[in-house]
């Protein structure tokens, strides 16, 4: 047994609420032993949600815990299945990873630290059960840059390398490994359900649908009749919100399968992800998504369906004509959500503004048909703000290169727009630009040039700056 009290890590008040359901929902393991541990990555800006002080946190502490594993609490495998690419695969569960532990973060919610690359597991099939380093890097990176974002995500706690050659097809190999801990509201999935209803266990999916509701959604819980179907329609706007949140992002998700859908409505377990260089809805992230099944413009529409395959087994407990009618109000919440974070990434107020939806709508096109830098347009409009827009539409932009596309429309709608402000509201609009569209875009060249000089020179100076840069919105 570990010494509790010199890391700060170990004597951290864990509660068992997820291993507290019996084992019909997960697996004891035990982590791999790895032949060398070297932190990569210590994400300090989480310490203050654990009531830790980063001072206090050396980065043995790191090891010890999410390295070498040593544990005040069961290493928790979880079991699920999951529609991949629409084909039903009950052979899944977590075979890398496993729930290290829960903690009460000091804003009250719980958290888990989930491992990626941390061994085999009953679940890990004929796979190793490690995670490549670059793997481990592109994750860090994309939580920190979707979360600068606004965007609802899971992050990274930490990154070990953990000195092991792997040989993966899509990397050159061997190629280094390492583990990483995932900080997140939970790691149960829709295929959390689904598994339960394939092997018939409608006590399994009611008890684990109080536990959702207990812990994840406490304004529907308590003993209100209606509250499983209460629970699906925050789901339905979280999700809805979180559909959203990427598109307005510009960011691709890699494989959204049911069984990389969290239950609370968070992104985590992005794939091989990509954020879009240009508005092109039919870009995709996945070299092994043939028929762009996955691409940015069916985000909304995939996670759409994936609520509707999660009210199967949710259909053991609640009735589904009230879940289909719920499930209605999707499309709605999404264009709520997105109008909102588009006309934020333009500047504007949520109030309804005269001309905003002509204007989003014009937007959209003209970044269409322009192909001009999606994240370099809202850039441009952030840098070269200025108030003199309010008075002269051909000074919107004046000095920048919009593509072949004819902007001079929608400067004029802008204008317009801008307009129409109170002047109280007009000054705040460099500010709103400034909160929505942070300087740097964590596009694949700039992921490919950090990683080179890691694997080329284990040069980790431009990983460390470019956290520095996503976290601080620089």
């Amino acid at each position: 047994m570990p010494d509790n009290s010199s890391n700060p890590f170990l004597s951290l008040p864990y509660e068992p609420a997820l291993e507290n359901l019996g084992n019909d929902y997960f697996d004891a393991v035990t982590a791999a032993a790895f032949p060398q541990q070297i932190l990569r990555f210590r994400n300090d800006a989480l310490l203050p949600k654990l009531n830790l002080e980063s001072q206090a946190v050396t980065n043995e502490h790191f090891i010890e815990a999410f390295g070498k594993f040593e544990s005040v609490t069961p290493l928790l495998a979880l079991r699920y299945h999951g529609y991949q690419f629409g084909e039903y695969n009950p052979y899944l569960g977590d075979g890398r990873g496993f729930l290290y532990g829960q903690v009460r973060g000091t804003d009250g919610q719980l958290y888990d630290f989930g491992t990626k690359g941390s061994g085999r597991t009953p679940y890990s099939r004929s796979a190793d059960g490690r995670l490549t380093l670059k793997g481990g890097v592109r994750e860090v990176l994309a939580a920190e840059a979707l979360h600068s974002l606004g965007v609802n995500t899971s992050r990274c706690l930490s990154l070990i390398e953990t000195g092991e050659n792997l040989w993966r097809g899509d990397e050159p190999s061997p190629t280094r490994s390492s583990v990483m801990i995932r900080f997140s509201r939970s790691h149960i999935r829709f295929g959390t359900f689904e598994r339960l209803y394939y092997i018939k266990r409608p006590d399994l999916i009611e008890k684990l649908l109080d536990h959702v509701i207990e812990i994840y959604y406490p304004e529907v819980k308590g003993q209100n009749p209606d509250r499983y179907l209460q629970f699906y329609r925050e789901l339905v706007r979280r999700v809805a919100q979180l559909a959203a949140q990427w598109m307005a992002a510009g960011f691709c998700h890699g494989v959204l399968n049911t069984d990389n859908m969290s239950i609370t409505g968070e992104s985590f377990d992005y794939g091989p992800y990509a954020f879009i260089p240009t508005y092109n809805p039919g870009f995709t992230a996945a070299y092994f998504d043939y028929g762009g099944r996955y691409c940015y413009g069916n985000q909304p529409l995939i996670c759409r369906l994936n609520l509707e395959l999660l009210q199967v087994p949710l259909s053991m407990i609640i009735p589904i004509s009230e879940l289909e009618t719920v499930l209605a109000n999707f499309e709605e919440d999404y264009q709520d959500y997105y109008q909102a974070l588009m006309l934020q990434k333009l500047g504007l107020p949520l109030a309804e503004i005269p001309n905003a939806q002509d204007l989003l709508k014009k937007t959209i096109e003209l970044l269409q048909e322009s192909q001009v830098g999606y994240h370099q347009f809202f850039t441009e409009l952030t840098e070269n703000f200025n108030l003199g827009w309010r008075e002269d539409p051909t000074t919107i932009l004046e000095n920048t290169d919009l593509g072949k596309a004819d902007w001079t429309s929608w400067k004029v709608l802008y204008h317009l727009v801008l307009q129409s402000l109170p002047k109280d509201e007009f000054i705040q609009v460099g500010d709103r630009l400034k909160s929505a569209n942070p300087k740097t875009a964590l596009l694949r060249p700039l992921i490919e040039e950090v990683w080179d000089a890691i694997a080329n020179n284990d040069d980790w100076r431009s990983f460390e700056e470019l956290v520095q840069r996503l976290q601080t919105k620089n």
